[in-house]
């Protein structure tokens, strides 16, 4: 017993220095929901669509759907990386006192204003539209599977900028399906046009 006692009394000022976990079981589940939902909602908008749907252009420097979706896919590879970096760093929760909120990075992706892709993610218009919604399904299939595993606390590890205020890798995941719902709009205005071709096939 009294060595029991000596031992709790050496420990206690361990477990007193061992950090809070800043990013929550309700942070996991939030972005999950939120990466299932933002994926359910790009397959039930694109899965029945025609080899014509997928390619109609609105206009000659307007992205098709396929072109859309492909776009998406590549940022799916840019966040994984993103976050396989980010959450392998050294964890730094003294940045929270400094980071943004998350809202100010919801509003931003949400915005209604045009944004610019960068290159290296702007599709190539080479595959076929089915192809392209496959390729992004099991790339946010394998995105779930991470968020649903790691133990790695997301609030506590940054990406590497040189900004006062980085990013804390949720805030990545906020990035990653607020781009999707912000797309989602792009392709339900494209099928808005009025020579966005019909599902209906005319009997000759």
């Amino acid at each position: 017993m009294k060595k029991l006692i000596v031992f709790l009394l050496m420990s206690s000022p361990l477990l007193a220095q061992t950090p809070a976990r800043l990013w929550t079981e309700a942070d996991r589940q939030y972005t999950l929901e939120n990466l299932r939902r933002t994926r359910d909602e790009l397959v039930r908008e694109t899965e029945h669509l025609t080899p014509a749907q997928w390619a109609f252009h609105e206009s000659a420097d307007r992205w098709s759907i396929a072109e859309v979706v492909e776009h998406l896919a590549l940022w799916e590879i840019i966040w994984s990386r993103e976050i396989s970096i980010g959450s392998r760093n050294k964890p730094q929760p003294e940045l929270l006192k400094s980071t943004k909120p998350d809202s100010y990075y919801l509003t931003f992706i949400l915005e209604p204003a045009p944004h610019q892709s960068p290159d290296f993610s702007r599709p190539t218009g080479f595959m076929e539209g089915k192809n392209t919604l496959t390729f992004f399904t099991r790339l946010r299939d394998q995105t779930i599977s991470f968020v649903e595993k790691t133990e790695a606390d997301m609030r506590a590890h940054y990406e590497l900028t040189a900004t006062d205020s980085p990013r804390n890798m949720h805030q990545v995941y906020i990035y990653q399906w607020g781009h999707v719902d912000r797309h989602l709009r792009q392709i339900r205005k494209i099928k808005q046009h009025p020579q966005y071709p019909s599902t209906i096939v005319s009997s000759k």
